[in-house]
């Protein structure tokens, strides 16, 4: 698994497994976009066709060989070295676990870490079964322990909000068969919380994390919406109806991203 990203006029890729960072030109990062593991002896007729309208098509070939030879060398899209312990027996229980429950975003923050929302992997959801076989997984590995935690995280949690409610649900139904107590929260930049969603997460969520830069004009030069609007003035309302129904034992929190601007 590779994460890539621009940065400060840096074109950045990390490679998960290992940890490896690199940094590439800009024919590398576009042609990652378009090949993938197994790959080819030769780079694909369409890909090539694709990228020749802004790069060589040698550099093209060379620089899909370049790749290939470092995948070869387990450099890029290493394997993960960790999976093999993942069912072995652990001394300390998992306690606690973070579900991506939304690889995408309403928002386009310009500093957005992952890649607007989709972690440069395309804008998917997590369906329902997925996240069954994660909460099963937690209460297996959790040993003892009683209190187990799971945080609802993205990408925009809202934006798959049904499939939460489905899992607490599911997790709910598990707390006195397995003698377990589940903490939820979630994370959401406010934009699209509705009466019936700010109610379920006061009513299940231990913790709820408001994310928000400050002030309107610091707001919204950052976190500005899919057309370029900015995102103060719809998430205040939605922010302060949340705080104000929240009750007082369950705690919230406020999260900003801090720039050069904001200082």
């Amino acid at each position: 698994m590779i994460h890539k990203f621009k940065l400060g006029g840096f074109n950045a890729l990390l490679d998960v497994n290992s940890g490896g960072v690199h940094i590439i030109d800009d024919l590398t990062y576009d042609l990652l976009d378009n090949v993938e593991p197994p790959f080819e002896e030769k780079c694909p007729k369409d890909v090539v066709r694709k990228l020749s309208k802004m790069y060589d098509s040698k550099d093209i070939e060379d620089c899909y060989e370049e790749i290939v030879s470092l995948y070869n060398d387990k450099i890029l899209f290493s394997e993960d070295d960790y999976e093999k312990y993942a069912l072995s027996a652990v001394a300390s229980p998992i306690k606690a676990m973070c579900l991506h429950i939304a690889h995408d975003c309403n928002l386009r923050c310009k500093y957005c870490f992952a890649s607007t929302g989709d972690f440069g992997q395309g804008r998917m959801l997590m369906d329902y079964e997925t996240g069954k076989r994660a909460i099963d997984f937690l209460i297996e590995r959790s040993g003892d322990r009683k209190f187990l935690e799971v945080d609802f995280f993205g990408g925009e949690p809202s934006l798959n909000f049904g499939t939460v409610e489905k899992l607490v649900e599911y997790a709910r139904s598990q707390e006195e068969p397995h003698n377990k107590k589940f903490r939820f929260t979630v994370t959401t930049n406010g934009v699209h919380l509705t009466d019936e969603m700010i109610d379920f997460i006061n009513k299940e969520m231990y913790n709820v994390v408001l994310s928000i830069d400050g002030r309107k004009e610091v707001n919204d030069r950052m976190r500005v919406r899919v057309d370029g609007s900015g995102s103060y003035d719809r998430i205040i309302p939605n922010f302060k109806k949340l705080v104000e129904k929240r009750p007082k034992n369950k705690d919230w929190y406020v999260r900003g991203t801090y720039t050069k601007y904001n200082l």
